[in-house]
């Protein structure tokens, strides 16, 4: 893969809790480069002064991890007083959903569509700001929706903040034309609208990377909080647990990609084989089919696996709250974009995971899983087996788990920035 060598960079670090302040190390600031001093946002308005409107790709009831988080935000933003709209590709028509106006329409963000987002839009108070969830194939035209994007760069009357949960295409001078053609496009388009923007969030700091110079000083590292109950009565999990039975069990939650389910597979498989009493509980669209293939593979674990495809967030938490150890490998490795390990640490569920090229160097410090490194699905079990032979420490695990979300990646967090004065564009931000 082709790379290109980055500026020189000084770290400035994301907002943090008072509490926290000197007590995590350095890495886990936001790299960005050194820039002149004069360049920066326009003054911003007061949340409690502007209509937010989030302008998204998928909403409920699409399903999705950009879905559910802009519901999220949506919801908290409404709790809190603001008025807040969503404007989502759906069928036509306008709701209010939990005090947030919801505003659908089919192919919202293609050429035809933008007539229509665009009159909706001068139709509603100022001032306005823009909250864009971004990630390049949302957007309709197979992920190069140059047109949405310079619409988006020419709302200058509004305030345009953008989330960028995903940026560009991989390119690599051995891809097909067509997927060259592809990782260009997606590059227009991320200047068109990191440019135009007058703040500019990013879910890892790896993100960062690809953002012009001037942008990337500007821009603020932001996890992304869990989507589901940080919560679960205890006459909920009895519930489940009574369901389920006795003994410990094991857990994984995700969609069960091709990327993923190999490792998952060839960690999990040893676990079972080494005690048939062990169970695991499979959350997560995709679980039924999945487990389907792994008995074709190995049928003698049949009675081990326990798929609970498609649950409802009250009730996922509920499952997610009886497992004594999640098993969460991902090629990418670990990091804080990743909803479902962020749903296993606000419950305080112990998490074995794994490094890769996107984990953020802030993971081995915070203590807040068992980290192996590399995606060799025997260190991931291995670490499983010396948690499970410890119980005492599985629940300290599960406990750090649980605080440093709080500290660190709640959605509080999100709001107080959010909700919260922009940065200065001079100096580092405490």
């Amino acid at each position: 893969m082709l790379t290109v060598a980055p500026p020189a960079l000084k770290l400035v670090a994301p907002a943090r809790p008072p509490s926290e302040r000197g007590r995590y190390p350095s890495h886990s600031r936001l790299l960005t480069p050194l820039e002149p001093e004069g360049y920066g946002p326009r003054r911003m308005q007061a949340a409690s002064e502007v209509a937010w409107h989030l302008l998204t790709g998928e909403y409920p009831p699409q399903p999705g991890g950009v879905s559910d988080y802009t519901r999220l935000i949506a919801r908290e933003l409404a709790r809190r007083g603001a008025e807040v709209h969503v404007w989502a590709p759906g069928d036509a028509g306008e709701t209010q959903e939990d005090g947030v106006t919801v505003h659908r329409a089919p192919g919202l963000f293609t050429p035809t569509g933008l007539v229509g987002l665009t009159r909706g839009l001068n139709r509603c108070r100022g001032p306005r700001r823009l909250l864009l969830q971004y990630v390049p194939h949302a957007f309709g035209l197979k992920a190069m929706n140059v047109p949405f994007c310079a619409w988006f760069a020419a709302r200058r009357r509004d305030e345009r903040w953008v989330f960028f949960h995903e940026v560009v295409y991989p390119w690599s001078l051995g891809d097909p034309l067509r997927h060259q053609l592809l990782a260009g496009t997606t590059r227009v388009m991320l200047r068109l609208v990191a440019g135009a923007a007058d703040r500019t969030f990013i879910s890892i700091p790896t993100w960062g990377e690809h953002l012009p110079a001037r942008i990337r000083r500007h821009t603020e590292w932001r996890p992304v909080p869990s989507n589901f109950p940080t919560e679960v009565p205890p006459e909920a999990v009895a519930r489940v647990r009574a369901e389920l039975g006795e003994g410990l069990l094991l857990g994984h939650f995700g969609t069960y990609g091709a990327a993923t389910s190999g490792m998952l597979e060839h960690s999990l498989a040893p676990l079972l084989r080494a005690d048939p009493h062990r169970r695991v509980l499979l959350l997560g669209r995709g679980s039924e089919a999945w487990r389907k293939q792994l008995i074709g593979r190995h049928p003698e674990l049949s009675s081990q696996l326990l798929p609970r495809d498609s649950l409802e967030p009250d009730a996922l938490a509920a499952h997610l709250s009886v497992c004594g150890l999640l098993i969460q490998p991902y090629v990418d490795g670990v990091s804080t974009r990743r909803g479902t390990t962020m749903a296993s640490l606000a419950l305080g569920c112990p998490v074995v995971t794994n490094t890769g090229h996107l984990t953020e160097p802030l993971w081995p410090g915070l203590g807040a899983v068992s980290l192996v490194e590399g995606t060799d699905p025997a260190a991931l079990t291995q670490a499983a087996e010396r948690l499970l032979a410890h119980p005492e420490e599985r629940a300290a695990l599960g406990a750090q788990a649980a605080k440093v979300y709080q500290e660190r990646f709640s959605l509080e967090r999100t709001m107080e920035v959010l909700l919260g004065p922009a940065p200065s564009t001079r100096g580092e931000r405490a």
